[in-house]
């Protein structure tokens, strides 16, 4: 499988969006069901989703071990701030805009 669209893939979406925070700051009740994804550069990303529902909740990416990332989505909130940096541009649809104050990495 090709993994350079396993993002769009994974999400159902253009593009996975994601809040990060500091992994001591975060705590999770409930269950979870995880998923392991191999990434473009190796590193693996273990997915948390609903058992009940499938909705991804949480997830790591292995080279970023003090980080736990949400999708957006999760939040059920339209008023949630827009990104401060964006990765993978180049894979994105061509309509799917991106904040021009955004930091871009490729």
């Amino acid at each position: 499988m090709c993994h350079c669209l396993a993002c769009q893939k994974r999400t159902g979406s253009t593009f996975g969006a994601q809040a990060r925070f500091p992994r001591d700051k975060v705590s999770m009740t409930g269950e979870s069901t995880a998923y392991v994804r191999i990434g473009d550069g190796g590193n693996s990303v273990t997915f948390h989703f609903c058992p009940k529902c499938g909705a991804t909740v949480t997830y790591r990416i292995d080279n970023i071990p003090d980080v736990i990332a949400v999708p957006v989505g999760a939040f059920a909130d339209p008023t949630f701030p827009a990104p401060k940096f964006s990765v993978y541009e180049a894979r994105k649809h061509a309509w799917t805009g991106i904040p021009a104050d955004a930091k871009h990495f490729e």
